[in-house]
């Protein structure tokens, strides 16, 4: 196939292959389950690649996610956010019912009823979500039980609960993010139960707080097993002493360790040889001292954490950083000599699911040539 023209983002598949291996031998260590999120991707090669290297199922984002993906043969999905169910969600969810098994968030009394309402004897199941520090969405933990009632009043069938720990993107915040979705995840479990509503998942994960989740699970510094209570092997077995509780699996839904970015290598979570997506670009220009490529915001997203040291990095260069993003250029300032004008470079994102949200197609650099992967769900955000 023609290689493509600058800018467009370009897949290492052995990186690739390596990242979704590592996390799916230390998750299946730990006996957590990986229901990795698609959001990062949108791309049905990668989604396969999580399957065949032992996924229990797939987290999305939207409903038009979880379509893309059902019709393309996947049958287990997560919506991990509270989905309000209106007349149109409502269809389509009970359209995808019908060919996997699909659960959604619920986060209130209202919105547990109102899915119920319209759900009710589809099969759709739902978690709970709670919040465990980043202050987006979920009640607190002590509430899941309310919230949880309220659904299986509605006739909905309760997996179980969930959270985000965003806060984790931050320095020095995965381990702390970690401890605190356990304890989160384990007080709404008691929380569920207490309300008479049997806890099957505990469900959380996000690529920083993903090492130290698994760790913990393993017997490591985090204390333990994750979140087993004394006397059960792991946290697939939490409860296993006491015939009165019911078997409880823990699971994590990190996105983007399947490609890592400039935000993983800036918190340290991954390395530059663990970086497996790029944006090819070319510099166009010397004119301002510094280096001028042709990939902007509308190639790399515009994302910048408060504490990120600029809007994307180099591959090759870890000394280098786009300084100045506009839509269709990046400013780099780096060391030494600045590469030839008309040369191309790769480019690390910062955020790689909105890069990712942003192209037609990724391309897998494999076999001596280029092979196109459609980004099948982009923009889907309904």
């Amino acid at each position: 196939m023609p290689v493509p023209p600058t800018p467009h983002l370009r897949v290492d598949p052995v990186r690739l292959r390596r990242n979704v291996r590592r996390a799916a031998d230390r998750a299946a260590a730990a006996g957590v389950l990986l229901r990795p999120h698609a959001k990062t991707y949108k791309c049905l090669e990668v989604a396969r690649l999580q399957l065949a290297g032992g996924a229990a199922g797939l987290t999305v984002a939207t409903v038009g996610e979880a379509e893309v993906l059902v019709r393309a043969g996947v049958r287990d999905l997560f919506l991990a956010y509270p989905v309000w169910v209106d007349d149109d969600r409502a269809d389509r969810l009970r359209a995808l019912a019908e060919h996997a098994r699909v659960a959604i968030g619920v986060d209130s009394v209202m919105g547990a009823a109102n899915s119920g309402r319209r759900l009710g004897g589809s099969g759709v199941e739902v978690l709970v979500e709670i919040d465990s520090g980043h202050h987006r969405t979920g009640v607190a933990p002590a509430d899941a039980g309310e919230v949880a009632a309220a659904a299986a009043r509605a006739g909905l069938p309760v997996r179980g609960a969930f959270t985000f720990p965003g806060h984790s993107y931050s320095p020095d915040a995965p381990g702390a993010a970690a401890v605190a979705e356990r304890e989160a995840l384990l007080a709404a479990r008691l929380s569920m139960e207490a309300a008479g509503v049997p806890v099957h998942v505990l469900s959380g994960g996000s690529t920083p707080s993903l090492a130290a989740s698994l760790d913990a699970a393993l017997g490591g510094s985090s204390g333990g097993s994750l979140g087993a209570p004394p006397g059960a092997s792991g946290p697939g077995d939490a409860g296993a002493d006491d015939p009165g509780l019911a078997r409880v699996q823990w699971e994590q839904r990190p996105g983007v360790y399947v490609f890592n970015d400039a935000q993983q290598w800036e918190l340290g979570t991954c390395e530059p040889g663990d970086v497996a997506l790029t944006a090819r670009a070319t510099v166009v220009s010397h004119a301002s001292g510094r280096l001028v490529l042709d990939s902007g915001s509308k190639v790399l997203g515009a994302d910048r954490a408060p504490w990120a040291t600029g809007w994307g990095r180099l591959l090759e260069r870890p000394d280098a950083r786009i300084v100045q993003l506009s839509e269709h250029h990046a400013v780099v300032e780096m060391e030494g000599v600045l590469p030839r004008v008309g040369t191309q470079v790769d480019v690390v994102p910062n955020h790689v699911c909105n890069a990712v949200n942003l192209a037609d197609a990724l391309w897998a650099d494999e076999h001596g040539g280029l092979h196109r992967w459609p980004v099948a769900a982009r923009g889907l955000n309904g």
